[in-house]
């Protein structure tokens, strides 16, 4: 029951954020004062913003359980999409304590987007995280991304390196990085990239926030990376890409192969290599239904003393290429190893559409199936064993950038809830 009515009150802050339940328990559209009130700041359907207080109350494999309060600040242009996130929370989690949060997102236009997202709590935790991205269109012969990133996370888990790990081995660190990561495309055509990243990147190993759980340092000694150290990662990703939308794709396709390596001889602490590639599909089936498919693969072939850090790492809900790949039955990097294989299939139904306070609200559901697997050498089958996971996913929608979720899944270690914004993949 604890876990079901998380799940509701999450699902409830994602279709509040994503505008599907713009109705919320403040609606301003609602609100009757006396008319002698006359000035505007009485009149909250006059206001420049929609405001929805939301019950926050969520829980990861990871971080543990979280309860406080998401005030979200909506700001929509004239053709009533939302332009601008405003989304400052105040939470006690059962592993930090107390914390607080800034996030501020924008999204101008199709072609550009950018956030600012600041927080600390009162056990170690401490994040600094802002990104702008320009020419997502394509429509010039340039694309730029940059991402500047810090973060203490003190609810790191380790279990030791390879596919079977075993649970049994869980330990605990905090992770303090940080990394400056820049990307240039050049547009050959309006669906052919070829990108080049540089990041600069500093990473220490400390001490974790559970005192209940070994320190990953007692349990794995010799583990490479233990102390740390400083990368310059130089990433090449050539992409094709003929989705009809970056951030909600319906139909298309999204192809990409890249090569990335770390040498001592240039500003690194290890050298190493990886290289890999990523099949992405979207399939409209009727108007209200499409079909999401994804295949990821990863080989490290100089992996011998690549710090575990930077090795491929499967579990949670995000994709991120040279990282961390989904796998929703299991907290972030659940399993770590040289090489990574990851499929992902979702079918993804519109089963409600509203225009409420002239947001067109929409209410996916999503029911997934996921399967993954880690693995030290080369020469080893990568479709087996697999980690098969099954779930399904709610989502809320306000076209056409915006996308807030909660997914459930279920693997071999029982049940696991995500939520945040964006699609997984």
């Amino acid at each position: 029951m604890r876990r079901l009515f998380r799940l509701i009150a999450g699902l409830t802050a994602v279709l509040l954020i994503a505008g599907t339940a713009r109705a919320s328990l403040l609606n301003p559209a609602d609100w009757k004062l006396p008319d002698s009130w006359t000035s505007p700041v009485f009149h909250p359907s006059q206001w420049p913003f929609s405001l929805f207080p939301v019950p926050e109350v969520a829980t990861d494999p990871n971080q543990g359980t979280t309860f406080g309060i998401l005030p979200v600040f909506l700001f929509s242009d004239d053709h009533h999409e939302i332009r601008q996130i405003l989304a400052p929370d105040i939470a006690i989690n059962t592993i930090l304590g107390a914390s607080g949060n800034f996030r501020y997102l924008a999204y101008p236009s199709s072609n550009t987007q950018y956030y600012f997202m600041a927080g600390g709590s009162q056990n170690i935790a401490r994040r600094v995280d802002v990104f702008y991205s320009t020419g997502r269109d394509r429509d010039k012969w340039w694309s730029f991304e940059g991402r500047l990133f810090f973060e203490k996370d003190p609810t790191e888990r380790f279990y030791g390196l390879g596919n079977n790990s075993s649970h049994g081995n869980e330990t605990n660190y905090t992770t303090q990085q940080l990394y400056f990561r820049g990307t240039l495309g050049i547009n050959f055509t309006h669906n052919l990239q070829l990108a080049i990243t540089e990041q600069p990147w500093y990473m220490r190993i400390q001490q974790g926030a559970l005192d209940n759980l070994p320190f990953i340092g007692t349990r794995f000694p010799l583990l490479q990376g233990l102390g740390g150290g400083s990368e310059m990662v130089t990433q090449v990703v050539a992409t094709y890409d003929t989705r009809d939308s970056v951030d909600v794709p319906r139909h298309g396709g999204l192809y990409r192969a890249f090569y990335g390596v770390a040498d001592r001889a240039f500003l690194s602490s290890f050298s190493y290599n990886q290289a890999g590639f990523e099949l992405r599909h979207y399939l409209p089936i009727t108007s209200r239904i499409t079909l999401a498919g994804r295949i990821y693969s990863l080989y490290t072939p100089a992996g011998q003393e690549t710090p575990f850090w930077a090795m491929a790492r499967l579990g949670g809900e995000e994709s991120i290429l040279f990282d961390q790949q989904t796998l929703r039955g299991y907290g972030a990097g659940r399993f770590v190893d040289n090489n990574i294989t990851d499929f992902n299939l979702e079918v993804r139904a519109r089963v409600y559409e509203r225009n409420i306070m002239g947001t067109h609200g929409i209410l996916e559901l999503a029911p997934f199936i996921d399967a993954g697997k880690v693995f030290a050498y080369a020469d080893q089958n990568p479709l087996t064993p697999l980690h098969p996971v099954g779930g399904l996913g709610f989502r809320g929608i306000a076209e056409p950038f915006v996308v807030g979720y909660v997914d459930v899944g279920w693997g071999s270690q029982g049940p696991a809830f995500f939520s945040g914004i964006n699609y997984p993949f």
